[in-house]
């Protein structure tokens, strides 16, 4: 029995140890193999110098040109209204009338006692040529007469200021009061604004003043009207620099012809400065971010001229950024092509295959971060 056991575990130790034998031989032959692990799909493009407008971005607010609450300047009874809400008028064009049935009435008298004021100083005026009367009496008809048109005037002038008109082109906004109804002097009556053109007011650091010139271009765009960018010109630098916030109010105009901007929108805003400089470009998705460096990857052939592509890792110097796009400074020149899609696993000198079926964002017009 007992030889039968030890002849038994010879042969199961044997079994084993031939097993391992083959599994280590198997394994120290892939070991001495040269292993290269396929290639990784990625997007690449065409690194291309391109000419950049350089501009000092901020956000503003529109502002009328002019704009105004149209008010009323005395009490009275709404007779007229002459306008609908949201309409377009011209200077002069008449809004609102108020009751002036008492001031006619008074108006009336006043042109009355006016007439025989004139009256009284002509037949004054004949008897002083022949001397017979004073000058005393001469002076007196004359005050009179002075006297009462100065009341027709002012009765004149108390009924145009219940005559409300326009006092500039532009458009007019919501109502505020009702046919009949009783209204107080300086009451709110309509706002009116002139759209066209329109300004934009915005500030910059101290530090920018010295870039700053009037009639730069500055190109402004709205969250409204997204993609759409609207240009004017800077018009006016404030000439004092608020000491709370060390910033100079600097205000641009734009011509607004069809009203789609408006009085009180928040803009982004750029001021294109005349020198234009020429950088290197590549999508922002080409770079790889890190703390001991940015770093793009190069797509060169293999260095054993084997057929198929590497990527090198190059370390780059990043310069400003134009909306999906950066300008290289230094670590690429124009005409290599670069990995924009696919970066994760690479790796220096990992094997690579080029699928451009889609490319990533580039696109050059500025986009500011919201506030």
């Amino acid at each position: 029995m007992f030889k039968r056991s030890a002849l038994f575990l010879l042969g199961a130790f044997a079994l084993i140890g031939a097993i391992v034998f083959v599994k280590v031989t198997q394994v120290r032959a892939v070991m001495a193999q040269d292993f290269t692990p396929p290639p990784s799909a990625v997007v690449s493009t065409i690194a291309e110098e391109q000419d950049w407008e350089q501009t000092l971005q901020t956000i503003g607010t529109l502002s009328a040109v002019q704009g105004i609450m149209v008010e009323t300047e005395l009490e009275g009874k709404v007779v007229e209204i002459a306008f609908e809400s949201g309409a377009r008028v011209n200077a002069g064009d008449l809004l609102l009338r108020q009751d002036t049935s008492t001031e006619r009435a008074q108006l009336a008298d006043a042109e009355a006692s006016a007439a025989l004021a004139r009256i009284n100083y002509e037949r004054a005026a004949g008897l002083r040529k022949q001397e017979a009367n004073s000058r005393a009496e001469y002076d007196t008809a004359r005050a009179a007469l002075d006297s009462a048109e100065a009341q027709v005037a002012a009765i004149k002038a108390m009924i145009e200021k219940k005559t409300l008109r326009a006092p500039f082109a532009g458009r007019l906004g919501i109502r505020a009061v009702n046919f009949g109804q009783f209204v107080r002097g300086g009451q709110a009556v309509v706002p009116l604004f002139s759209l066209d053109p329109i300004y934009v007011d915005f500030s910059l650091p101290q530090q920018r003043l010295t870039a700053l010139e009037v009639g730069q271009e500055v190109k402004i765009s709205v969250d409204a009207f997204e993609g759409e960018r609207f240009e004017g010109r800077l018009t006016a630098i404030n000439p004092q620099v608020d000491s709370a916030t060390r910033n100079v109010q600097v205000q641009a105009t734009l011509a607004n012809p069809d009203g789609r901007l408006r009085p009180g929108m928040f803009a982004k805003a750029q001021v294109v400065m005349p020198k234009v400089a020429r950088y290197v470009t590549l999508p922002t998705t080409a770079i790889s971010f890190n703390s001991y460096g940015d770093a793009v990857f190069i797509v060169e052939p293999r260095e054993d001229g084997a057929e198929g592509l590497v990527v090198r890792q190059q370390f780059v110097k990043v310069g400003p950024r134009r909306g999906s796009q950066v300008a290289i400074l230094s670590g690429v020149k124009p005409g290599e092509q670069v990995v924009v899609g696919g970066l994760t696993k690479l790796q220096n000198r990992s094997p690579v295959v080029i699928n451009n079926t889609v490319q990533p964002s580039s696109n050059p017009e500025p986009a500011l971060p919201d506030s």
